[in-house]
């Protein structure tokens, strides 16, 4: 997905919110006081979110202590993202990210989450050119890391991708309109999807995903009403962001959620700031320590 921060901004930084499913067991299958029921979210429990109409949560999570916090908020989908590239690593873009740099962080989140469905992405290079380099990381993301499902970019063209994984029993989570991993071809950061004619094909790559097996499509930087319309028209879960209300789900990349910038996409909503209060609490650490107050007498063992 899209990185949270301009280019000028990455390496200097510290380092999505969805329409909110109950929060105990499978979504919509408890009430908001079971937030920390430990049942899992599994494969079917997404399908029969969407056919009940009740959006699904996903946010990204790259570490133990993020995911812990996510889960036990009852978020529904956990992405491990290769945007820990453009995120947490300094890369301009996702592209640099590789399967070794995805599975620690992938293993982190799988350890921590007790009831989120953890996927995790394929990066760039690591699928592309065959089912079988697909699948051979695709299972180092299952085997290694403990992923439940994983993520890739691209439509009918992949189709056999999506066959071989699930077939092999591994879930698979498509992404469409815009795909980072591609900025290069399209031309940067742009809307997908606009017009009569890439309408029509980001419809069709989205049905030739589902016909192949894939558990849900992500659906980014997608015009409102094309969203809309491959939701009515897809029988699996869609996934939004930037892409209108009316799909299935939504996700942002965590940074953006929580406010860790000065700078936030046009699609993603700050529901808090965190980065402000994380640096006004390092501020307050420091001074404690310069001025001598802390550790004080409370903080100190006894002999």
């Amino acid at each position: 997905m899209t990185s949270s921060l301009p280019p000028e901004q990455r390496s200097a930084s510290a380092g999505t919110a969805a329409a909110g499913t109950p929060s105990g067991g499978a979504p919509g299958s408890a009430s908001p006081e079971q937030v920390h029921s430990p049942r899992k979210v599994r494969v079917h429990h997404l399908r029969q979110a969407k056919e009940r109409g009740e959006p699904l949560t996903m946010l990204t999570a790259y570490d133990a202590v993020t995911a812990r916090i996510f889960d036990e908020a009852g978020i529904d989908i956990l992405l491990v993202g290769d945007s820990i590239g453009d995120n947490m690593h300094a890369h301009a873009t996702t592209i640099p990210v590789t399967v070794d740099d995805m599975i620690p962080a992938v293993r982190a989140v799988a350890r921590t989450a007790r009831r989120a469905l953890v996927v995790a992405d394929l990066p760039f290079g690591s699928y592309e050119a065959s089912p079988a380099q697909c699948h051979a990381s695709a299972v180092r993301m299952l085997k290694e890391a403990g992923a439940h499902a994983v993520k890739f970019e691209g439509g009918e063209h992949l189709a056999e991708h999506v066959r071989l994984l699930t077939r092999s029993g591994i879930p698979v989570v498509g992404h469409l309109g815009f795909t980072p991993q591609a900025e290069n071809i399209l031309g940067g950061k742009r809307v997908q999807g606009r017009g009569h004619e890439a309408a029509d094909r980001l419809v069709a790559d989205a049905l030739a995903l589902a016909d192949a097996g894939a558990i849900a499509v992500v659906l980014e930087m997608v015009p409102g009403p094309v969203a809309a319309r491959v939701t009515e028209v897809l029988p699996i879960p869609t996934i939004g962001i930037g892409a209108g209300p009316e799909v299935d789900g939504q996700v942002l990349v965590w940074t953006d959620m929580a406010g860790m910038s000065s700078w936030s996409p046009r699609f993603a909503r700050r529901f808090g700031e965190v980065g402000a209060e994380l640096a006004a609490a390092t501020r307050a650490y420091a001074s404690a320590v310069r001025d001598r107050s802390f550790p004080a007498a409370e903080h100190v063992y006894e002999s």
